[in-house]
């Protein structure tokens, strides 16, 4: 929009600047310099929920080439193997893009696997090659890692994360975890996402659904339905927040009409996590 302004006012501002700057220049040496106020450059957090809701449609992919051609609302795709243009791309499309990435856990295929120092890698994941939980309590150690790959999910482009494996204090570990030790964790990571514009999703957890719930802004599980556990989700949805789910055997009709009923966004999936989903929706 174009705005109109008179010769005349421009004088008149003209005329009242030099006042004020004649008027300074003879006791410039006495006064001051007062320095202007520097932007605060900070992402603002965001609203807990503000973008997601109970009920949105959404896929999940971690591995092979990701389906573009879904008509859904969310994507959470891989942190590392999806490349920018793909999160562009669905961007495009006008889809929010979540990016998965594993908090709890060493990878050793990762890029970033020589960046963990060896003190905070401990026991290996049972049916999971090459992945051994780590010792969240040593965040002066840990947390620069997991702040660089918030940074990259920053800088792919991602909406949010859904860091996976936050739950260690209930397996065996190799360290000494505690229930507070993995809230304390959570928690970091929740700030630590909003800090810089990310939506967060509490993977799994569900021991930790009350204490947690203000701090993510929905959840995703998986096989909540298989061993009769998903009630405990239930305050997601009371507050607002979606919650996200698979069950990896069964059928639709198994477990879709409680989910639906619950306003649960759920999918059949395979262990491959590939292309193939089957929602209930």
């Amino acid at each position: 929009m174009h705005t109109h302004v008179s010769k005349r006012r421009v004088i008149l501002l003209l005329a009242g600047l030099l006042l004020i700057l004649t008027g300074c220049a003879g006791d410039a040496d006495e006064r001051p310099v007062a320095v202007p106020a520097q932007p605060d450059l900070t992402p603002a957090p965001i609203t807990a929920g503000a973008r997601l809701m109970p009920g949105t449609t959404w896929h999940w992919q971690l591995t092979s080439e990701i389906d573009l051609s879904l008509d859904v609302a969310l994507y959470d795709i891989d942190l590392f193997d999806t490349p920018q243009y793909v999160i562009e791309e669905l961007h495009n499309a006008g889809r929010i893009v979540i990016c998965y990435f594993s908090a709890g856990s060493w990878e050793d295929w990762r890029p970033d696997a020589g960046d963990f120092p060896e003190e905070v890698i401990g026991h290996a994941l049972q049916g999971w090659p090459g992945e051994y939980w780590l010792d969240v309590r040593q965040l002066d150690l840990l947390g620069p890692v997991m702040a660089a790959r918030l940074d990259l999910a920053v800088e792919q482009g991602c909406d949010g994360v859904e860091p996976d494996n936050v739950d260690g204090y209930t397996y065996d570990s190799g360290f000494p975890l505690t229930y507070d030790d993995q809230l304390a964790y959570n928690i970091w990571l929740a700030e630590e996402a909003h800090a810089r514009g990310l939506l967060i999703l509490l993977k799994n957890d569900l021991e930790q659904v009350g204490d947690l719930l203000s701090f993510f802004d929905g959840a995703l599980n998986e096989q909540c339905f298989q061993y009769e556990e998903c009630e405990l989700l239930l305050p997601f949805i009371a507050a607002g927040k979606p919650v996200f789910g698979v069950e990896y055997e069964g059928e639709l009709q198994d477990f879709c009409p409680q989910a639906n009923a619950w306003n649960f966004s759920w999918l059949l999936k395979n262990w491959e996590l590939d292309a193939w989903s089957q929602p209930c929706w």
